[in-house]
């Protein structure tokens, strides 16, 4: 299989050219400088956060919370969620507003456990 990558989709696993998964990584930085190009200071210290506590706390993040947290005001907060689940950057609010879910961990019980060296351990997303 030298020179090729196996690619999981739905149930099947396929075989690609390697060159073309290698010149596929060579435009990831581009293409994601222009997805993180919305965020500002504030996105990343709300995403950090969400990251680093969901396995500490091992349930949803509330909107106050995270205010709480970061010392950011609420409606900062809010409209920073907002943009992040707008964009499609790795965030979901369940029913209530509280962020149960962020790249790479959720809440939510998956097949998929991580454990960290702090001895933490929450589900994959």
């Amino acid at each position: 299989m030298s020179g090729q990558i196996l690619v999981g989709a739905g149930g099947e696993i396929n075989a690609v050219p390697g060159g073309d998964f290698l010149e596929a990584l060579k435009n990831l930085p581009g293409r994601m400088a222009s997805r993180l190009a919305f965020m500002e200071r504030e996105h990343h210290v709300v995403r950090d956060f969400v990251v680093r506590e969901i396995p500490r706390h091992d349930k949803p993040l509330s909107p106050a919370l995270i205010a709480r947290a970061t010392g950011l005001d609420l409606p900062k907060v809010s409209a920073v969620l907002t943009d992040l689940e707008r964009n499609l950057f790795f965030l979901v609010r369940d029913s209530e507003g509280s962020v149960s879910w962020a790249f790479p961990v959720t809440t939510f019980q998956t097949r998929h456990r991580l454990e960290f060296s702090t001895g933490e351990h929450t589900s994959a997303a």
